[in-house]
């Protein structure tokens, strides 16, 4: 069995030997490989603990950027036959792909999400320019996969169709009741994940609504308390289900956004979503999201429409074509495995 090394930014706490993560992502796609690779994951060390335990892999955890280096420089000690898979662009993971490009080794990279926008969102144009440079290196350095031709800027590379989506996902839906209007958001409490921009826009709205945030504890410290504001800790999967059906129109603040797999989540339970011009591009051909301005008024407007028409919207995001997680994997498989 060929051994996979997996790069990642993302921070995970260990105890007890248990290791566990916040992001749903990474934990799905080492534990998928996993069927068919050696998985060694090398990632961040976090102090917080996190929710999401990741099972059966192989993970070794740096608490700065210089063990980071070593783990990395010791991952080629064992480079016959194995694949070097990196997620997404970083100042830890761009050190990766340099160290593994000086060891004649070309890594798999693959970007989720545009890093430019990112990056813009957060430090502004210099940190658009700090991206431009780690991506134009790491182009060269490197073989890429995307959710999206878009993020790829027109450089090569092979488009997959990221999912955490099983049959679960799509069994036992539940009616939600519109006596009252329950607005739901799951994801980091980050600049770039548009959630403060949202939150200025909630705080003014004219009508009554609930807004229910999914995030961990951590992130949920970031917010001051606003009237009709809920937080709900990282869930597992099953209980994030029950959260959704709990809701009844999903909402997706974001600046940037590639691939927004808890946009599909969403519209497995049937639930509406509405998203912010700045990534209407999201829709593609999905049925039930909607696009306003980032404005208070145009989100009302939004809203009562979606309300008003609640049915015939549910009836057509039946005609959804989602994709489910098992096919993502393959495809992640099936690159890895051609990976010479």
């Amino acid at each position: 069995m060929n051994r996979v090394y997996i790069f990642s930014n993302e921070s995970i706490s260990k105890k007890n030997e248990t290791y566990n993560c916040d992001n749903l992502d990474i934990k799905s796609i080492s534990e998928g490989l996993q069927e068919s690779f050696d998985i060694n994951l090398i990632a961040r060390e976090s102090k917080i603990d996190r929710k999401h335990t990741i099972n059966k892999i192989n993970i070794n955890l740096a608490k700065n950027i210089i063990l980071f280096i070593k783990l990395t420089i010791a991952s080629l000690k064992k480079k016959d036959n194995s694949k070097y898979f990196i997620v997404s662009i970083t100042p830890y993971t761009f050190i990766a792909c340099i160290i593994l490009f000086l060891f004649k080794v070309k890594p798999t990279v693959y970007l989720r999400s545009d890093g430019y926008e990112e990056y813009n969102a957060i430090f502004g144009k210099v940190g658009k320019l700090i991206y431009h440079v780690m991506f134009e290196l790491t182009s060269t350095l490197s073989k890429f996969i995307s959710c999206r031709k878009h993020i790829l800027k027109d450089k090569e590379g092979e488009i997959v169709s990221p999912s955490h989506l099983n049959e679960k996902w799509f069994q036992n839906i539940k009616t939600p009741s519109l006596n009252s209007i329950d607005l739901l958001y799951v994801g980091r409490i980050r600049v770039e994940k548009g959630i403060f921009s949202f939150l200025k826009i909630f705080k003014y709205l004219n009508r009554n609504m609930n807004l229910s945030i999914v995030c961990s504890k951590i992130d949920s410290n970031k917010i001051k308390p606003i009237k009709n504001v809920f937080f709900i800790d990282t869930l597992p999967e099953v209980s994030l289900i029950d959260v959704y059906d709990k809701c009844n129109i999903f909402i997706l603040p974001s600046f940037t956004e590639g691939h927004p797999q808890v946009l599909d989540e969403a519209l497995s339970r049937l639930r509406p979503v509405i998203v912010f011009e700045e990534i209407e591009h999201v829709k593609r051909d999905r049925k039930g999201v909607f696009s306003c301005k980032r404005d208070r008024k145009e989100f009302e407007q939004k809203i009562d429409f979606i309300l008003k028409n609640y049915s015939k919207i549910q009836d057509e995001m039946k005609k959804n074509k989602l994709p489910k997680k098992n096919s993502f994997l393959n495809e992640l498989k099936t690159i890895l495995a051609n990976d010479n």
